[in-house]
């Protein structure tokens, strides 16, 4: 297993340092370095690999492109200078198998130069005399290869897949992701990038690597560090797929309950927003209650938010003591300048008279059918959320 990795030089990595754990999934904007991460770990392993170019060489890195990997006692390396030197030391290098994006619907797997990797290889490319359809659905195929190199009992492979999500259903992808996580249980590594929620697994934050990009410094991987039990247990049972989008978004900004996530998007519309556009994920929450533990993830792997919640007190009463211990924790993680209380609720200040099962379905109707008039409260919420998207 690959204990830590470090890329220097490379393409958009100028200096990244990483340690991914038996499953590492890679998550961030088109063009952040997630392809560039994986690329630079097959071309350190795997001598079928190109070597790399001096198109290769990141900007600022002095010409030289230097990849290494920590393997037990053993650090392997390649460093060179294109076009002129090339060192290297692969010895005690496990097998690996690169599966990019460009080859899903063709040989799904990259080049290989070991037995060990070459006999996984034959598994995960499709028998076209089988499955005659494999040369246009390229989604379906790599689900029954990496099916086959489960069933195979293969182990101490390096796995690296890019967007195991493409072409495929929600069904299919959430089966894909139970295989990827059987192989890497049986004693593999898998590495992946993807932009789908159903690959990512909230629960387990050091999993996650959050890949960003900036033109002054060029990639940047940070990993998390996981939560407690009680936070990954309350992590496992509140986040589905949808809200674990704000790994996917460029800010998150976190309600209470359905009733604001309903509306919330009628807001962004009515002051010159779209919330899809500016990547901005409405969370919604399930519950008040719920809001200290994502303010609480949010912050840890450094996704911009906003939180929106009510005071249930009106100016100048005390709320109860269960709302001001919910209150005050959210004060505490996420800080003034990431909350926007609404006093005294969210249904007083949107200007809507019912509660209960009702009320989302008056809030949508309210600010869908006549039009919203964004009250004060709400529009600052809006507008924070997209400075920190745009931000």
């Amino acid at each position: 297993m690959l204990e830590r990795v470090r890329i220097h030089g490379f393409r958009s990595a100028r200096d990244v340092t990483f340690a991914p754990g038996p499953l590492c999934a890679f998550v961030g904007e088109a063009s952040s370095g997630k392809s560039t991460v994986l690329t630079a770990v097959w071309t350190l392993l795997e001598a079928a690999a190109p070597v790399p170019t001096l198109v290769d060489v990141s900007e600022g890195s002095g010409g030289r492109v230097h990849l290494e990997a920590d393997v037990g006692e053993r650090t392997l390396f390649l460093d060179a200078r294109p076009p002129e030197t090339l060192n290297l030391n692969r010895e005690g290098a496990p097998p690996v198998l690169f599966l990019p994006a460009n080859l899903r619907s063709g040989s799904v797997v990259a080049q290989t130069s070991t037995p060990e990797a070459a006999a996984a290889a034959q598994l995960l490319r499709p028998d076209r005399s089988k499955h005659p359809w494999a040369s246009t659905d390229g989604g379906l195929a790599l689900v029954d290869g990496i099916t086959a190199l489960c069933e195979s009992g293969a182990t101490g492979l390096v796995l690296l897949l890019e967007e195991p999500e493409l072409y495929l259903s929600p069904q299919a992808q959430r089966y894909l992701y139970r295989q990827i996580r059987r192989l890497a249980e049986g004693g593999n590594q898998v590495m992946y990038s993807t932009h789908a929620a159903v690959f990512l697994s909230v629960d387990r934050l050091e999993e996650l690597a959050l890949v960003r990009h900036n033109r002054r410094s060029g990639t940047a991987v940070a990993q998390p560090t996981p939560l407690s039990d009680r936070e990954s247990f309350r992590a496992f049972a509140e986040f589905d797929a949808e809200r674990a989008e704000l790994f996917l978004s460029r800010a998150a900004l976190l309600v209470e309950g359905r009733t604001e996530k309903i509306t919330f998007p009628f807001l962004f519309e009515a002051l010159g927003y779209d919330a899809d556009r500016e990547a901005v994920a409405i969370v919604d929450c399930g519950g008040k209650g719920n809001l200290p533990l994502f303010a609480r993830i949010c912050s840890e792997c450094g996704i911009p938010y906003v939180v929106v919640h009510d005071r249930d007190a009106p100016q100048g009463r005390r709320p109860v003591e269960s709302e001001r211990v919910v209150n005050a924790r959210i004060a505490e993680i996420a800080g003034k300048r990431r909350t926007v209380q609404l006093v005294p609720d969210f249904e007083a200040v949107a200007g809507l008279n019912r509660r209960g099962r009702e009320k989302a379905e008056m809030a949508w109707r309210h600010f869908s059918e006549n039009g919203a008039v964004v009250p004060k409260q709400l529009e600052t919420a809006v507008r924070r959320a997209v400075r920190e998207a745009r931000g």
